[in-house]
């Protein structure tokens, strides 16, 4: 999934970059196009929020158990959910931004069309 949403935002951006080559009869059609690549995005994010909710539940609870069994398997446990929560950390955070970046790129075409009335949100720091 990460392969597939760098790629793909990179041919939106440079699309995008290119704006004034872009035909104004194709930018409704990129908008939907975005928006249902967003929506498999949050999907996607959805899940993997729930792994690392469920994966740092186990974490917690592996460590209380061991804190009070003291065993060398609960140990193991434990570090192999640390293991495993970190990675799931880190892919979540990939996900959720690289999402924000779509709804950024949403909003620079959709002030790119005519028909449409919306701010170009480009800069999200500037508000």
């Amino acid at each position: 999934m990460r392969h597939y949403m760098t790629v793909y935002l990179q041919y939106i951006e440079n699309l995008l970059n290119d704006s004034e080559h872009l035909e104004s009869a194709r930018i409704p059609v990129l908008r939907r196009e975005i928006l249902v690549q967003i929506g498999f995005m949050q999907h996607e994010r959805l899940v993997h929020f729930l792994v690392v909710i469920l994966i740092g539940l186990a974490f917690f609870l592996s460590m209380g158990f061991f804190l009070y069994f003291r065993t060398l398997g609960l140990g193991l446990l434990c570090a192999l959910f640390l293991i495993l929560l970190v990675p799931y950390i880190w892919h979540y955070y990939f996900l959720e931004n690289t999402t924000q970046k779509f709804y950024i790129l949403y909003n620079r075409l959709a002030a790119l069309d005519d028909q449409a009335d919306y701010p170009n949100t480009d800069k999200m720091e500037d508000f």
